[in-house]
């Protein structure tokens, strides 16, 4: 690029490179989705639609940044966990978050009339973001049990408040001055003996959130795969005989990520999945 005596602006600009063998976690939040959900009449107080595109949305990032090995989402939130040595962008936590809102939220646009069929989006959605460090593996999973936990007390909440509501004929103030102070034993109490309902019944997706990893995968057929995933963003090679051979795919799980369990049976996730 040829040089011209405006180039002094560039100055100004900061350096915010991330400190090396650090976790880089991007969380994408939704900005004042309680509108966005009310306007597109959002079931209450879970709409697999939603959920579901905000899924596919993540995967999106995924697909795009290898380096991406853990994703963690739960209501209008997502976390991506780039690996401790990722040169992504040459580690700029600017470039990195701005690239991953971006995708994410042209991809809910995007995707939005596969889940909500002719229900036209009435305005276009946003998502802010932000980009937090950790030093440790204790600190990241630290970080994503604060998440899960989070989707569980929310959760729990919002469930006894829309059975109140919704089967109750309770004013959304009168639900929230019922529940004002109660303990989970309380919330599960009331869905039990007023509802019938056992909460841990519920599907996990709504109480414990929806974790997306990349699997390592035996090797398949090009027969067996379907249009996305004989996609060139997949990690595929070829067999001497033209198959398509994935190396890893994309996996979604519902499932519990604060005990120990989950981490033993995944241990490519802190470890790093080598490409």
């Amino acid at each position: 690029m040829a040089k011209s005596k405006f180039e002094y602006v560039k100055q100004f600009e900061s350096e915010d490179k991330c400190l090396p063998n650090c976790w880089i976690v991007i969380r994408v939040d939704g900005k004042s989705f309680h509108r966005f959900a009310d306007v597109h009449h959002f079931v209450k107080p879970n709409d697999d639609r939603g959920l579901n595109l905000m899924t596919r949305a993540a995967q999106c990032v995924m697909d795009e940044y290898k380096d991406v090995v853990f994703c963690y989402g739960q209501s209008d939130e997502y976390s991506f966990v780039f690996k401790k040595n990722t040169n992504v962008f040459n580690r700029r936590g600017s470039k990195i978050m701005s690239n991953v809102v971006s995708l994410f939220t042209s991809s809910y646009v995007f995707y939005w009339p596969r889940y909500f069929n002719t229900q036209a989006m009435q305005y276009p959605p946003a998502f802010d973001g932000r980009v937090v460090l950790y030093p440790s593996d204790k600190n990241l999973r630290d970080y994503l049990s604060w998440r899960q936990a989070d989707c569980h007390i929310n959760n729990l909440y919002n469930t006894c408040f829309w059975k109140l509501v919704q089967e109750r004929g309770l004013t959304p103030a009168q639900s929230q001055e019922r529940l004002k102070g109660t303990l989970s034993s309380d919330k599960n109490e009331i869905l039990f003996n007023e509802f019938n309902l056992n909460y841990n019944n519920l599907p996990e997706m709504y109480r414990k959130g929806t974790v997306i990893i990349h699997q390592k995968e035996k090797e398949l057929d090009s027969n067996s795969l379907s249009p996305l995933e004989r996609s060139p963003r997949n990690s595929v090679s070829f067999s001497s005989q033209g198959d398509y051979i994935p190396r890893t795919r994309v996996q979604i799980l519902h499932c519990d990520i604060i005990s120990e369990k989950f981490w033993t049976e995944h241990p490519q996730i802190l470890d790093g999945i080598k490409k």
